[in-house]
């Protein structure tokens, strides 16, 4: 189906300005259609890592609707194509949005990555929150690749269970790279989401509304997660406020 929304490129990838009413949108339409459709909220360190990493950043645009998942995202967006969006697109919450479509439409959602004990008190929210949606299959991470025989089986699991949506969270890049890989094998709207996994099943807690609005998230995280998270925040994010003003003030031009 044609997508009503334009996309545009900041350094690698090409993302789509869209908030979480148009997104949520199209996500559930291709779901219901059941198109091999990618979805990726996109933040700082997924945007740099499509950089550094050359094979992730051939194939980050195979995905269809890349949204702004970090407020830095939005505001770099902002200052190149004066787009005037008003708020980032944040996978945790546009994940809400979504379920709370395939709720009212009684859609199929599939749930594919991370640990067990996160995958169960997700699956518990799900079916308090939005009991119209029926969970159709749930597959616990691995955490390597599969095998192209594994691989084929969860392929051939997921589209025998009819899902229309297939809620991806194996951390970035790895699940960039499993939406991007398995367009046209799957056949439903594949979110990579990430932290939605964790924030709604409560076994990691969500920063502050406010915290979140003014580009704190990442403070907030790291406090929680120091030993993980350093390297990501304080390299990444430099790397980014660089480059961000090397492009903006100096070449000019967002890639």
């Amino acid at each position: 189906m044609s997508q009503p929304f334009k996309k545009y490129r900041l350094f690698v990838p090409e993302y789509a300005n869209v908030d979480y009413e148009l997104a949520s949108e199209i996500i559930v339409e291709n779901g219901i259609q059941r198109c091999s459709f990618g979805v990726s909220a996109l933040a700082v360190h997924g945007l740099m890592t499509s950089i550094t990493d050359s094979q992730l950043g051939q194939v980050i645009n195979n995905i269809d609707l890349i949204v702004p998942d970090g407020q830095p995202v939005r505001w770099a967006l902002n200052s190149f194509y004066k787009l005037g969006m008003q708020d980032r697109v944040y996978g945790p919450e546009l994940t809400l949005w979504v379920l709370k479509k395939a709720n009212e439409k009684s859609l199929k959602v599939y749930l594919y990555g991370s640990t067990e004990r996160t995958l169960s008190k997700f699956q518990e929210f799900i079916e308090r929150d939005y009991p119209s949606v029926d969970i159709c299959g749930v597959h616990i991470d691995r955490f390597r690749e599969a095998t192209a025989e594994e691989d084929f089986e969860d392929v051939e699991k997921i589209n025998s269970s009819g899902a229309n949506i297939v809620l991806v969270g194996r951390g970035c890049p790895r699940q960039e790279y499993w939406v991007a890989n398995h367009k046209g094998r799957v056949y439903a709207a594949m979110m990579a989401v990430g932290a939605a996994f964790d924030f709604h099943a409560g076994t990691v807690k969500q920063a502050p509304s406010w915290v979140q609005k003014n580009g704190l998230e990442w403070l907030y995280r790291l406090i929680q997660e120091p030993k993980r998270l350093a390297k990501r925040y304080f390299i990444t994010n430099s790397h980014f406020i660089f480059k961000f003003i090397k492009h903006r003030y100096f070449l000019r031009r967002p890639y």
